[in-house]
């Protein structure tokens, strides 16, 4: 059936709903239409692709960043097996929850996402309380994440310039931990520059974002394996299970268990399809295809990057060590002996450890971007202290103090490695922890409070959308208790984990919040046009 269309002189019609056709004509977005269903005036810039919107995302996924970063983590806890093994079921797992949330981002295609669905799912008692705690988690979430990515940036480039100066063996660069800060700092003030550009500008490098992830996986999967002139096995690379991780933790299916969150910390993000919608053509529909995509492609590359490099894997206590060249990061080690091995010169593995580095550049970039449009939604509704500030947008329909505002606390945030890594650590965990409870809220919803009045958009999974959302909901909470257990035994104050104290002093700050003063003005979110 083709859509609807009017003559430009319809001047009744609310012209943000349409799209130019061309020759006098115009068609209705449903994602515009939806919009101002849902109460809210079209005040950023809606010209985001399908693709546009799912490059975003994939770029946040960015498969390269997390299993380049968290390469560690997966060889001491259980190594090759579980690493390959895990990421599939990980992978499987984390796109049922997707699904969910693609079903529910169908229905209700705004920027605030996840805390506008669970005020909606939830009704007028209890939307507003709901709201308050999903919003505070996702944007708290989101901010760990953008200082996550970039500090991670920040690190890289330190091995780099470690590596190209001799190595740590060769007298290399180590730079202090303040120059770690100040070079974190630089990438978030060129991510909060490039956020303030249009988002046409945005799109282009999103989509430039994408296709490095996607070739630079391609490329270092096969380039690396073949460039070592030691080679593991087949049998290795499937089968090896490694126990010896220096920690303290013998039992095997703990240390497997352990060596998924390598896995499961990678693949997050994914709620920047959603808080992107209200930039998307047709977001009813393309929101869940941005989802969706952006988890399957990313499970499919993200499997062949750990597989290709595992196959240049020969010592494992060699790569976990501190006292090798790249001081004890794995990828970094493989990508330079690699080199060295063959061609006498690791130059060709930092080249490498630089392609990699693109790759987390762009997910910074696209982290700030949704990071900016969950802040814009959530003060646009009053939630935020200096909402009315937050939600302004400049004249090229760019919520700029959003933007920097996530810059800056996300500096804040990384400050804190200067004082304790322990406590640094412990502030970044809310990254993927905070981010999938906020995930969970607005699907336990959708399956108890709104089982039988959710009304579905043009995706919807029909009659598996409860069972899919009870396996979505039971899954974070399994990780929720995984991120949770101890890393390292025997317990002490460096080796505890903090993560419980990080994820749950931001539940009691956001709970007593509520008690104390917010449940007398938030009232969820606020209409501004008439429905």
């Amino acid at each position: 059936m083709n859509p609807p269309t009017f003559n430009l002189h319809d001047e009744e019609e609310d012209s943000a709903s349409y799209l130019l056709l061309g020759e006098g004509s115009f068609v209705i977005d449903s994602g515009n239409s939806r919009l101002k269903q849902l109460g809210y005036k079209q005040e950023l810039n809606r010209s985001l692709s399908a693709i546009a919107n799912f490059s975003l995302t994939f770029s946040i996924i960015s498969v390269i960043t997390g299993v380049t970063t968290l390469y560690n983590t997966g060889l001491s806890f259980g190594g090759p097996a579980t690493m390959v093994c895990g990421w599939p079921v990980v992978g499987l797992l984390t796109m049922i929850v997707g699904l969910s949330m693609a079903e529910i981002c169908s229905a209700y295609p705004t920027s605030g996402g996840l805390y506008f669905w669970s005020a909606k799912l939830c009704g007028d008692e209890w939307g507003p309380f709901a709201s308050w705690i999903t919003g505070w988690f996702n944007i708290v979430g989101q901010f760990a994440v953008t200082t996550s990515i970039d500090f991670s940036l920040a690190q890289l480039i330190q091995v780099i310039i470690l590596l190209s100066t001799g190595g740590k063996n060769g007298g290399g660069y180590e730079a202090s931990k303040y120059v770690v800060i100040a070079i974190h700092g630089g990438l978030l003030l060129v991510h909060a520059l490039l956020n303030s550009l249009p988002i046409s500008v945005l799109s282009f490098v999103g989509q430039l974002a994408a296709a490095w992830n996607l070739v630079g996986v391609i490329v270092l999967t096969i380039l690396i394996p073949c460039v070592a002139t030691e080679r593991a096995s087949a049998k290795f690379v499937f089968t090896h299970f490694n126990t010896d991780n220096g920690d303290g933790i013998s039992s095997k299916a703990y240390i497997f268990v352990l060596g998924l969150l390598m896995s499961q910390y990678t693949l997050t993000g994914y709620d920047a399809s959603a808080h992107m919608t209200e930039e998307t053509k047709d977001a009813d529909k393309n929101g869940p295809r941005g989802i969706i995509s952006a988890i399957g492609i990313s499970v499919i590359f993200g499997w062949l990057y750990i597989v290709g490099i595992t196959f240049a894997v020969t010592n494992i206590p060699n790569l976990l060590s501190e006292n090798n060249d790249a001081g004890g990061y794995a990828i970094a080690e493989i990508f330079y002996q690699a080199f060295k091995s063959r061609y006498g010169s690791g130059a060709g593995g930092i080249v490498c450890l630089g392609v990699v580095g693109v790759a987390i550049f762009f997910c910074g970039m696209s982290s700030v971007t949704s990071n900016s449009r969950m802040a814009y939604a959530f003060s646009r509704d009053g939630a935020m202290p200096f909402s009315s500030l937050w939600h302004k947008v400049n004249n090229q329909d760019v919520p700029i103090y959003a933007v920097w505002l996530g810059a800056f606390v996300s500096f804040c945030m990384a400050l804190t490695y200067l004082g304790s890594e322990v406590a640094f650590q412990a502030m970044v965990s809310i990254a993927t922890i905070g981010l999938y409870i906020a995930y969970a809220l607005p699907i336990f919803f959708r399956v108890t409070l709104a089982r039988k009045s959710f009304t579905p958009g043009p995706f919807h999974l029909g009659r598996y959308g409860v069972i899919v959302g009870w396996i979505a909901v039971l899954w974070v909470v399994t990780i929720s208790i995984l991120f949770s257990l101890p890393v390292a035994y025997p317990i002490t104050n460096e080796t505890l984990n903090y993560t419980p104290v990080a994820v749950g002093g931001l539940l009691i700050l956001t709970v007593s919040t509520w008690i104390l003063s917010a449940r007398k003005w938030f009232k969820g979110p606020i209409t501004n046009v008439d429905s």
